[in-house]
C-alpha cells in the first residue's frame, strides 16, 4: 500500500495538487461547497492511479483542490462505502492519500437518519463520538503498522478543540446544532424497527453508512478530525414512514446551507 500511496500522491502533484492544508469529505446532497472554492485543479477519480472509483449515481466522483477560506483544501466530491462491495483499506485510501499529500486536518459530512427523538430532520448533528457497526477495521491488514501504529488510540477520535469551535459558530449564527454519537453500518438497505430500537438502546442519537472508516483511518495519521452529519430522516421505530433517497437527497440539500457556514468559518479559524 506504501508504494501505491506514494503513486498516488505523485500523480496528483503533478497535476497540481500542492500542499494542501486541509481535505474534506463530502457527503450525500453536499456539494455547494464546491461553488465557495477557488478551483487550482480537479481530477476525475477514474484518472487516478489506484483511486477506487465512485458507483453511486448521486456520488460525483472528483478529488478538487483549491483555494477556501485562504486555506489549501482537496475536497472529496463523492466518498466511497463498503456497500459498493470495496473493502474497508479502499474507503479510506483517499484518506492517506490526503495526508500524504500535506494535509494536517479531515473535516467530514454525512447524511443520517436521527434516532434520538429531540432531533429533527433538517437539523445538523455535531458527532461527538461513534459506534462501529460495519463488522471491520481498515486498520485490519498485514502492514498496517508500517503506516503508523497499528492499536490507534480512539478515546477521543474527534478533535475537541474544532468541536467547540464548531458549537460557537452555530451559536453565533442562529444554528440548530445537536451534538451526538453515530452508528457507522453497512447498508445499502434502511434499518428495521427493531434495529433501530438496539441503535437507540447501544446509545447511537444517528445512524449512517460512513464516516467512521474515515476518521479512524484519520486518527491512525495523526490528524485533526471533526465531522458534522445532516438529518436527513427521524427513524422512530413506533411511528416508521417509509423513507426513498430521493427524499433524503433533498433534506440534505435543504440543510446544506449551514453546513456551508460552519465548514467555512471553522477554516477561517485553521
Amino acid at each position: 500500500m506504501i508504494k501505491y500511496i506514494k503513486e498516488t500522491a505523485e500523480y496528483l502533484q503533478e497535476k497540481g495538487f500542492i500542499n494542501p492544508e486541509i481535505g474534506i469529505i463530502l457527503g450525500t446532497g453536499l456539494e455547494k461547497l464546491i461553488d465557495d472554492i477557488e478551483i487550482l485543479a480537479e481530477v476525475s477519480y477514474n484518472h487516478i492511479p489506484n483511486f477506487p472509483t465512485a458507483t453511486v449515481e448521486f456520488h460525483k466522483g472528483k478529488l478538487i483542490y483549491g483555494n477556501l477560506e485562504g486555506k489549501k483544501v482537496i475536497v472529496m466530491q463523492g466518498r466511497f462505502h463498503i456497500y459498493e462491495g470495496y473493502s474497508l483499506q479502499d474507503v479510506t485510501y483517499p484518506v492517506r492519500v490526503m495526508e500524504k499529500l500535506g494535509i494536517k486536518t479531515l473535516l467530514v459530512s454525512n447524511a443520517s437518519g436521527a434516532i434520538n427523538k429531540n432531533f429533527k430532520k433538517g437539523e445538523l448533528m455535531l458527532i461527538d463520538d461513534h459506534i462501529n457497526l460495519q463488522g471491520s477495521s481498515p486498520l485490519a491488514f498485514r502492514g498496517v503498522e508500517l503506516l503508523g501504529e497499528r492499536f490507534t488510540d480512539m478515546s477521543a477520535p474527534y478533535n475537541l478543540d474544532l468541536n467547540k469551535t464548531f458549537k460557537e459558530i452555530a451559536k453565533s449564527n442562529n444554528i440548530t446544532l445537536h451534538e451526538g454519537v453515530y452508528a457507522s453500518v453497512v447498508g445499502p438497505q434502511l434499518e428495521t424497527r427493531a434495529e433501530y430500537r438496539m441503535l437507540k438502546i447501544i446509545g447511537a442519537d444517528a445512524v449512517g453508512m460512513s464516516t467512521v472508516p474515515e476518521i479512524i483511518v484519520a486518527n491512525h495519521l495523526n490528524l485533526k478530525t471533526a465531522a458534522v452529519s445532516v438529518l436527513t430522516d427521524e427513524c422512530d421505530p413506533e411511528n416508521l414512514k417509509p423513507v426513498n433517497i430521493n427524499e433524503i437527497i433533498a433534506m440534505a440539500g435543504k440543510a446544506e446551507p449551514e453546513m456551508i457556514i460552519l465548514f467555512r468559518e471553522l477554516i477561517k479559524t485553521l
